[in-house]
Parts: C-alpha cells; structure tokens; sequence
C-alpha cells in the first residue's frame, strides 16, 4: 500500500532514514527531499534548485532528525516538534 501511495504522489527515490521514509518530489520551481512521509501527510520538505541537487543530498542524508547537506534553498513543516520555515544560511 505504501509503495503504491508513493508512486501515486510521485514521490521518487524512497528511502528509510533513522525510520521515517524520505523521497525525492517536483514542486513548482524546486526539487524536494522529502522527510517523514506518511499516507496523511509528510514532516518536512527541503527545497532544492535542481533535482541533481536533491538526489546527491537524499544520497548523502543519514539522519532525519537533522538537516540534510547540501545547498537546499527552504525548509518547511514540522522539525523536532516545531513549525518551521527556514531559509538555508549555507545557501548561495
């Protein structure tokens, strides 16, 4: 059910870190990895200019309880237990 919800909403890439799936999705103007997704809903998302971006930092990501690397450009959702909306001080 879960391989098929995923690929439904076009999530790519699926992986498990530290328990809680993350993948690879378009946004209108990014590329997001993706962390915590559930059939509801997902934790948060870090936007990426490109999906290459995206891919090597998904490939890279070892615990999703912290922020990925890489030049992601926002963060948005839930972070240990806090609403965010982060813009990447590394970024740029």
């Amino acid at each position: 059910m879960l391989v098929q919800f995923l690929e439904e909403n076009h999530f790519k890439h699926p992986r498990v870190i530290s328990g809680v799936i993350c993948a690879i999705s378009s946004f209108n103007f990014t590329t997001g990895l993706v962390v915590d997704i559930r059939v509801e809903s997902y934790g948060r998302r870090y936007c990426y200019e490109s999906p290459a971006e995206a891919l090597k930092a998904l490939a890279a990501y070892s615990d999703a309880a912290d922020h990925p690397t890489g030049p992601w450009i926002k963060c948005k959702g839930i972070h240990k237990g806090e609403l965010i909306d982060l813009i990447n001080p590394l970024f740029g």
